[in-house]
Formats: C-alpha cells, sequence, structure tokens
C-alpha cells in the first residue's frame, strides 16, 4: 500500500520513507530525518492526518520513537499535535506565508549584509561548491537534492553573520517554511526554479565580492520572489484538508 492509498491523495510512495542506517546515526535521528524530508516533499496533503501505525509497520519501529520525532517536528512548525487524536500536517494559509517571509526576508537580509563582514575566504570557497553542487542537481531536475543543498547555502550565510541570536531566530521560522519553501519550487510560472538558480548565481557573486549592502538587497527579493511562488502554489493547490476540522 502506498501513503497515497492511505491518505487518498499522498505524493511518495511509503517505501521512499525508509532511512539507511549511518554509523553514529541513533533511531531517533533516523525516524526524525526521514519523516521530516517525507513530510517536507509533499508526502501527504496539508492538514491531512498522519497515518502512525502505516508508518511504524514502514519504518519497522512502535509508536513512542514515531511520537517522540512528531513531537519534534511539531516544535518545528511542520504538524500539528491533536489532543488524544494523532497528529496531521500543518497547513499554511496566504496570511501565514506572507508575514513568515516578510520576517524570514528581513533576517536574510540582515544575514547577509553581516556576513560579507565576517565570513573568511574558506568559508566561501565552500558555499561556492554548493552552490555548482546545487546547480548540478538543478540540471537534472533533481529537486530533493537541489532543495536540500539550497537550504544548506542559506543556512552557510547566516552561520557566517556570527550572530547567535539571529541564528537562532533565522532557524526557527526556517523550519516552519521547510515544506513551504519546498513546494515553491515546483511552481511553473515563467519557470520560478530556473529563476531561482539566477538569484542564487547573484547571491554568490555578491557574497565572493563582500558586498553587504547588495547582497542584502539580492537576499530580501529572492524571498519575496520565493513568497510570490509559494502563495501561487497554494492557490493552484489548496489543501483537501479543512484545518477546522477535527
Amino acid at each position: 500500500m502506498t501513503m497515497a492509498e492511505a491518505s487518498g491523495a499522498g505524493v511518495v510512495e511509503v517505501g521512499e520513507l525508509r532511512t539507511a542506517s549511518g554509523a553514529g546515526s541513533s533511531l531517533h535521528e533516523e525516524i526524525l530525518q526521514g519523516l521530516r524530508r517525507y513530510l517536507v516533499e509533499g508526502g501527504l496533503p496539508d492538514g491531512a492526518r498522519i497515518p502512525e501505525r502505516l508508518l511504524c509497520q514502514t519504518m519497522g519501529v512502535s509508536r513512542t520513537p514515531l511520537r517522540e520525532a512528531l513531537k519534534v517536528l511539531a516544535a518545528e512548525g511542520l504538524v500539528e499535535l491533536l489532543p488524544n487524536r494523532g497528529a496531521r500536517v500543518r497547513a499554511f494559509g496566504e496570511k501565514d506565508i506572507r508575514e513568515l517571509f516578510e520576517v524570514m526576508g528581513g533576517l536574510e537580509a540582515l544575514a547577509g549584509r553581516l556576513a560579507c563582514e565576517h565570513i573568511t575566504d574558506e568559508e566561501i570557497a565552500a558555499v561556492e561548491k554548493l552552490h555548482y553542487d546545487m546547480y548540478a542537481s538543478y540540471m537534472r531536475r533533481d529537486l530533493p537534492a537541489y532543495f536540500a543543498l539550497n537550504q544548506k547555502i542559506h543556512q552557510a550565510i547566516v552561520a557566517a553573520a556570527r550572530n547567535a541570536v539571529l541564528t537562532a531566530t533565522y532557524t526557527n521560522f526556517s523550519s516552519r517554511l521547510q515544506r513551504v519553501r519546498y513546494n515553491a519550487n515546483r511552481e511553473n510560472h515563467k519557470d520560478r526554479w530556473g529563476e531561482a538558480m539566477r538569484e542564487h548565481e547573484q547571491i554568490l557573486d555578491a557574497l565572493q565580492r563582500r558586498a553587504g549592502l547588495e547582497l542584502s538587497d539580492i537576499l530580501f527579493r529572492h524571498l519575496q520572489n520565493k513568497r510570490a511562488a509559494a502563495l501561487r502554489y497554494l492557490s493552484d493547490h489548496p489543501s483537501e484538508t479543512d484545518p477546522m476540522k477535527g
């Protein structure tokens, strides 16, 4: 059975939820990473109940570690816990998306300016490698790999700002928007994905030149364009589950 059959409208098959055991990785971390990736990449529609029994069977785990992972994802803003009724995928409305991206745009703009003041040559080289790896994923049309590298680039710029308060605030908001940002790359208006790739070329160029104010402006526009794409995607793919219903 696929998750689509279980939920009525899923996208990814249950088998894709499995995670490979890695050296030093705990069961909790494997479940958390696999479930987070599954939800971010659209394994279930917005507002859908999370089928715990099916997930436990698929991953070969008990309810306890699965529910612990769901608590973490609820803290990140990806799911909502329902008292005595399990959990569901969090659905963001138009107002949520507008407000969250407004804050994220401001945070990334500040991070870009500060990063240009503090970033090292080695850190720029690391961002450059991530950029070209991301471009290769874009050329393959490998959205999951592209998105993972994209997030690492944004996180690297924030880390280079050398501001612990900014990093903590950014992490909090970024986790809530993971699924929304992923879906925005699926929006086909004037090839938004290609546009985002070109914006990242500008980001890299400004970072290499340590042009703080220019990078700040580019990042802010980048987030506003991402917001527009996310809103278009929301309009074209309204939640199939009424978030007001239990």
